[in-house]
């Protein structure tokens, strides 16, 4: 199988609801079918924190992708987050997963690791269980630098080494480290694809990537496209300009009290673009108030994007 060609926009698309709150494979393939029209699309990562991944069943996460799969057809390929907490359950996950036609894992850290943090060698387990069982493509997700799941640079390495390993999506969230880890990273494993996450503030991190894996790619796919080709380019001007562009739309969905929320505010700025139906989502999530629906609304048409 050819590895995955990930060097632009990889959008975390949201889960679509029916009001009732079952998942509408109707509304998620319109979604998929719309991301993948835009030029610069690579793939699509459902499943994640933006999909609400962890808050469907096992049934529902199967089916999803193969609602997605079945949608794109070979456009694209499918990345289902896998996020079980144990390195068997996480395992027979990624099998599921595959066995629904999905071709890459976003492989998070075991949750519990978020609090209390991981023994060394444990990461590396993880993600070769993962692919020795199921044989997709794994994504390395480097958590922000606030969590105890955040992987040292040597364990980053390491990861990056085994089999089946294709691709980084870093999130740190601390630029000395970004500045200092990245270029050791590309040194070392120059076929690693290296994905920013930084959806709050992409600026920085642009000019260092072959790629972003965001969940702000789901509403926004044109201008991020737009964004990774500036950065590509060196194009400090262009770049700045769709940031500034960007910065309201940025501010009401990714500035808010949870980072969550913004999983909320996708959902509506997505409505308010006509392309989902409904902005339900599955508890604990939260509805967000009227205020934030027309704020949003104001930042899409600032942004140029409605």
């Amino acid at each position: 199988m050819d590895v995955m060609d990930l060097r632009g926009l990889n959008p975390a698309p949201v889960t679509v609801f029916t009001q009732d709150g079952g998942v509408d494979h109707e509304a998620n393939a319109k979604l998929a079918k719309w991301l993948v029209s835009v030029e610069g699309v690579k793939s699509l990562v459902c499943l994640g924190h933006a999909g609400e991944g962890t808050f469907l069943t096992t049934e529902e996460q199967t089916a999803l992708i193969e609602t997605l799969v079945e949608a794109v057809g070979d456009q694209v390929p499918i990345i289902a987050g896998i996020t079980g907490e144990g390195t068997e359950v996480a395992a027979k996950e990624a099998k599921r997963a595959a066995d629904a036609g999905a071709v890459g894992a976003l492989v998070y850290p075991s949750h519990g690791w978020l609090r209390f943090g991981y023994q060394a060698g444990a990461p590396q387990e993880r993600y070769r269980a993962i692919h020795e069982e199921s044989g997709l493509q794994s994504i390395l997700f480097q958590y922000p630098d606030v969590t105890k799941a955040t992987y040292n640079l040597d364990t980053q390495l390491e990861i990056a080494s085994q089999p089946g390993v294709v691709a980084t999506k870093n999130g740190v969230r601390n630029m000395k480290r970004w500045d200092t880890e990245i270029p050791v990273l590309r040194r070392e494993h120059p076929d690693l694809q290296i994905l920013t996450c930084h959806d709050e503030y992409l600026l920085h991190t642009m000019f260092d990537v072959d790629g972003a894996l965001v969940g702000y790619g789901g509403l926004a796919p044109e201008p991020l496209v737009d964004f990774i080709q500036a950065g590509k380019r060196g194009d400090y001007a262009a770049a700045r300009a769709i940031h500034d562009r960007l910065l309201p739309l940025t501010k009401v969905v990714y500035h808010r009290g949870s980072h969550m929320e913004g999983t909320v505010a996708l959902k509506l700025g997505l409505v308010e673009r006509g392309i989902i139906p409904t902005a339900t989502v599955r508890s604990p999530l939260i509805d967000l108030p009227d205020e934030a629906r027309i704020a949003i609304r104001e930042a899409l048409q600032a942004a140029e994007l409605a």
